[in-house]
Formats: C-alpha cells, sequence, structure tokens
C-alpha cells in the first residue's frame, strides 16, 4: 500500500458517515460543498438520465450511488481501500454504481472508456498534479462533456502545490498529501491551456452562520 492509500485510509477512520437522510428526507443526495443542504447537486454534471459518469475520489460513495438513483451509470473511484469499503457496505447493490480501487490518473490512462461527465468533491482534482490529470480527463471525456469539481477557496498568498496534514496518535507524526491551491481566475487559465472550453471558476458563499469558508466550484467542458 502507497504512503498516500495510507493516509487516506487514516482520513476515512476520522470522517462521520453520511446521514441516513438529509433535510428534505432524501436517502440519497449530491453535495458539493463542506455544509449540509446547501449549494448546488448534479445538474451542475448536465447528465441525462443512462448518462455515465465518473467520481475521481467517490470516497464513502454518496455521491456516485445519488448518481445511480436517478438513472446514471455511475463509477466511483478512490485510491483508499477504507473508503471504498464503506461504500459498499452502504450502498452494495445499487443498481448502476460500480466502486473501484485505483489512483486517478493510472485509472484514466488503463481505461479504454469514455464518460458524459466526470467530477471531484474535495477529491482528486484538489490532490493530484493538474499537469498530469487534467489532460488524461479530457482523452476520456466525450466531446462536449462536463468536467465539475470542488474544493476549499486557496488561503490568500498560499497557490500551487501545499501540504495537507493528515492526524494520527499523539505520539505519530501527521501524514502528508499533496493539494493543489489556486485562485479562481488561475484555474480558468489552467484549464483554457490544457484544451477545455466554456470555463468557470466562482466561490460559492458559506451559509448563514459563524463559518464563514465558501466553497470553490469549477466547471468546464472538452
Amino acid at each position: 500500500m502507497t504512503d498516500t492509500a495510507i493516509a487516506w485510509d487514516t482520513y476515512a477512520r476520522q470522517r462521520p458517515e453520511r446521514r441516513p437522510v438529509n433535510a428534505r428526507g432524501d436517502t440519497t443526495w449530491f453535495n458539493w460543498t463542506q455544509y449540509p443542504d446547501h449549494g448546488p447537486g448534479a445538474e451542475l454534471l448536465s447528465l441525462r438520465p443512462g448518462g455515465r459518469a465518473l467520481d475521481l475520489g467517490c470516497g464513502k460513495g454518496g455521491n456516485a450511488a445519488h448518481l445511480a438513483a436517478l438513472g446514471m451509470r455511475a463509477v466511483g473511484i478512490d485510491i483508499s481501500c477504507a473508503q471504498l469499503s464503506a461504500a459498499r457496505e452502504r450502498w452494495a447493490g445499487a443498481p448502476g454504481l460500480e466502486l473501484h480501487q485505483a489512483e486517478a490518473v493510472t485509472f484514466l490512462q488503463d481505461s479504454a472508456e469514455t464518460f458524459d461527465a466526470m467530477y471531484s468533491v474535495y477529491g482528486a482534482l484538489w490532490f493530484t498534479d493538474p499537469a498530469k490529470l487534467l489532460p488524461t480527463v479530457r482523452e476520456r471525456l466525450r466531446p462536449g462533456g462536463r468536467l465539475v469539481f470542488s474544493q476549499r477557496p486557496p488561503v490568500e498568498g498560499c497557490y500551487g502545490c501545499q501540504a495537507s496534514y493528515i492526524p494520527r496518535g499523539p505520539d505519530d507524526d501527521p501524514l502528508v498529501v499533496k493539494r493543489w491551491d489556486y485562485e479562481p481566475d488561475v484555474w480558468e487559465r489552467v484549464l483554457a491551456e490544457h484544451g477545455y472550453t466554456d470555463v468557470r471558476a466562482t466561490v460559492l458563499a458559506a451559509p448563514p452562520g459563524r463559518r464563514t469558508v465558501g466553497t470553490l466550484i469549477v466547471s468546464a467542458r472538452a
């Protein structure tokens, strides 16, 4: 197991499970942000029933399961066995849902499949070098297919490749994974340089309350 996989397995054990239902009583739902019951939903992917979507860093599978419940063919990949184990336990047998243990660039390079949409919610688009990931994503998106991803906005002055620390026990050093932070206009330029069109990057404000950090949401077409 790679150091990165160990780090994300550790993170998985620290994260709470998705609620059984959301505020509307739905058993599946799509959430782009770090806040419950906030922000847009699956409509950002512009998918039609039967469309094929790839979740780049699916975690415990909630977003992919929602697409499957809407009649999509949803594929989720994650490098963490612990995340996928939780996803399979909760969503086992969901029609139209596939889950694979894989690193994003390797999966795309080894696959001959194409997708109508790919997305990342605090996932691989945040934690993979865009110079490696964006070209492979575009090769596997069908013409006009949509790429959408969300992550925290960058901290002012902290741009490019940064370090994220995942805590362990009190006597252990934290685990480290890399992430890529850019301002919205920089993401727009980077995606355009890799051949994407209709690129938009905005920060969705946090919901009312004490927390103020919004969510960066970026979309583009192949």
